[in-house]
């Protein structure tokens, strides 16, 4: 059985599939973009999903949507590091995780209070980051992905994605190791969206079982994602639908944690789908 992903100090919860709410304070990620870009709203928002159910919150401080442009080390700084020390000081519950391919973002959030480092390069863009996390107890979030957010859509060329995503995440957790992060503070993310056709990310959900042979956590961030649209039709308010089934099938397949935005009809959905797959008998008893 995999355990929970940890750090110094604490873990996630082991009893359920663990829900991540994403907070953006940024101007221009692609669903909540410039609603929380303001220390008061970010905060304001973080203390909602507390409410709502989450278990984990990830601030992240520069967008990564495809063809996003990067910010400078200033300004994700400016963004992110007044959230997590304000938070702190107001005793937040949840575990904080920085959403951050920068390991000065990563040391400097921390020190501030944050216990997770969530890179979407897998400790690739700046490797350094890994040693950073190491020397603070802190748990990574390692994501497959290809080239850069201005390029990564170009370089979708897989022969088979799931191996190839597999083995391209067992590298970046034997880096990780070698860095002096234990297995347990070690989650995997396949990267859905990133470097992805629509069709690749729907393999890779569907198969998300596969990635547990890592022997780590396995996160999923699936929510309001292009794929969905360019799939099933699903666009604006109506990508709730197709994530919420993503959560579903997910959870049911071996997602330990999930990154989503609707955090509450997360919860509501995950609460009903576990406890029908962990009544024995599932459905058999209902009135006929």
């Amino acid at each position: 059985m995999i355990r929970p992903l940890s750090w110094q100090g604490g873990a996630l919860p082991s009893d359920r599939p663990a829900v991540m709410s994403i907070l953006n304070v940024t101007p221009d990620s692609f669903f909540d973009g410039g609603h929380h870009a303001e220390v008061d709203a970010a905060v304001r928002r973080a203390w909602e999903v507390v409410d709502e159910g989450a278990d984990v919150l990830d601030l992240g401080g520069e967008s990564t949507r495809p063809g996003a442009a990067p910010v400078s080390l200033d300004e994700e700084l400016r963004r992110t590091v007044p959230v997590v020390e304000r938070l702190v000081k107001e005793d937040y519950p949840l575990p904080i995780s920085i959403d951050t391919s920068r390991h000065t973002v990563a040391r400097r959030t921390l020190e501030a209070g944050a216990v997770i480092v969530n890179d979407v390069t897998g400790g690739t863009r700046e490797p350094e980051i890994l040693a950073v996390a190491a020397e603070h107890g802190a748990a990574v979030v390692l994501m497959h992905m290809r080239g850069t957010p201005q390029t990564m859509q170009g370089q979708t060329d897989y022969r088979d994605v799931v191996s190839e995503v597999s083995e391209a995440l067992r590298a970046l957790c034997d880096a990780a190791t070698a860095a002096g992060i234990p297995a347990e503070r070690q989650a995997v993310d396949p990267g859905i969206g990133f470097a992805k056709t629509a069709t690749d990310s729907l393999r890779l959900v569907s198969e998300v079982g596969h990635f547990e042979q890592l022997a780590r956590p396995v996160l999923l961030g699936a929510s309001r994602k292009s794929f969905l649209g360019r799939l099933f039709g699903q666009e604006g308010d109506d990508r709730l639908y197709g994530s919420l089934a993503v959560a579903a099938w997910s959870a049911l397949r071996g997602a330990h944690i999930l990154r989503v935005h609707d955090v509450r009809a997360t919860r509501a959905v995950l609460n009903v789908t576990m406890a029908l797959s962990d009544t024995e008998g599932g459905l058999s008893d209902r009135p006929t």
